[in-house]
């Protein structure tokens, strides 16, 4: 999303271009700038802010923002998980920041090679891919093993049944919308953790989105299928 206050060139894809993180290649002052208040704000009020920085695609780039923002005074930083690479080297990335938080609507975008704004490619886009969930457990389960915070945002964490596939993946947090918040919480509590661990190991065994789904949804429990309804879907 261009800012009207930051030069910027004109590029064919901006999608692949200078946005998120990569903004300090060109404006490094902007970030510092940025951090240097998050920073003064938790002083003048007491909080501890986590800060992440988005479209981080090498473990050279994580430490790199955590360093600036440590230097900025702040410290718990972590980063966004959005580009494959990023996911792809997970291990590594955590060994560098405290968490990760995975973007689930550009991650399906760079794993898809589909622009999110191409409604007639919108299959594609779906976070029930296996490309997509097989990145999503990767990152999960290194998160794991450096006993560091996996969290997900975007429309994947407001769906229910994803929700349960998420957590059983190992994710320990999910961002989303006010709105969905009650359907989300009723699933996860009427599944025990083994539960969420099958629904899990259903999910990321079947061979395209669809049948992903239909598995997962398949071992939901019943009054819960029943509340959402989720036996027509």
């Amino acid at each position: 999303k261009p800012l009207a206050f930051v030069p910027h060139e004109a590029e064919e894809n901006p999608a692949l271009g200078v946005r998120g993180y990569r903004l300090v290649r060109t404006a490094p002052e902007l970030l510092d700038t940025q951090l240097a208040a998050l920073a003064e704000a938790a002083r003048r009020t007491g909080a501890e802010p986590w800060v992440m920085a988005p479209m981080i695609a090498t473990p050279a780039e994580a430490a790199q923002f955590r360093e600036r923002a440590r230097a900025a005074g702040l410290t718990t930083v972590g980063v966004m998980v959005e580009v494959p690479s990023a996911a792809l080297q997970a291990a590594e990335v955590l060994a560098e920041v405290d968490f990760v938080s995975l973007g689930t609507n550009d991650l399906a975008q760079y794993t898809m090679a589909t622009d999110r704004l191409r409604g007639s490619l919108d299959d594609l886009l779906d976070p029930w891919q296996p490309a997509v969930l097989a990145l999503v457990a990767r990152t999960a389960a290194a998160g794991a093993a450096a006993g560091r915070p996996v969290g997900v945002c975007g429309e994947s964490a407001a769906d229910p049944v994803m929700a349960l596939v998420l957590a059983g993946l190992g994710v320990t947090s999910l961002s989303m919308a006010p709105s969905a918040v009650p359907a989300v919480r009723f699933a996860l509590r009427r599944h025990t953790r083994a539960a969420t661990e099958e629904i899990a190991r259903a999910a990321t065994s079947a061979p395209d989105a669809g049948r992903a789904r239909a598995a997962a949804t398949a071992l939901v429990a019943p009054d819960v299928r029943e509340v959402l309804g989720l036996d027509g879907a």
